[in-house]
């Protein structure tokens, strides 16, 4: 049921926010085989043995890539632009035409399952 919501969400969405949260879902799917797709909060998220580990939402002026524990993670690109002052999680927001680049996205990504699959 959730891929299809999933699908179903960035179906409705405006062209530009569609493909962002495309992008980044392939990429979380591109280094995590094993992810699991959720729906919380009205938005799709990822988790890995059942642990939340990202999210991707889209509001009128900017798509959002949120790391629940994104704080924890190196980000030598500086990607994250968002949640900065959260203890935990850390978000990438991204207005009309921005882009992140696709190998530190997926490297984030990467890690941030690396570190939910090592989590007690």
């Amino acid at each position: 049921m959730s891929a299809a919501q999933i699908d179903a969400f960035i179906a409705a969405l405006p062209e530009w926010q569609g493909r962002n949260l495309t992008r980044f879902r392939t990429a979380v799917h591109s280094v995590a085989p094993a992810v699991e797709e959720g729906w919380k909060w009205g938005v799709p998220v990822f988790l890995i043995n059942g642990r939340l580990v990202c999210a991707a939402s889209a509001f009128a002026a900017h798509t959002k890539y949120n790391f629940f524990n994104g704080a924890a993670l190196a980000d030598p690109d500086h990607l994250f632009n968002s949640g900065l002052e959260s203890k935990k999680s850390r978000s990438i927001n991204l207005a009309h035409g921005e882009s992140v680049d696709a190998g530190p996205l997926t490297g984030l990504i990467g890690e941030a399952f690396s570190a939910a699959q090592g989590a007690p």
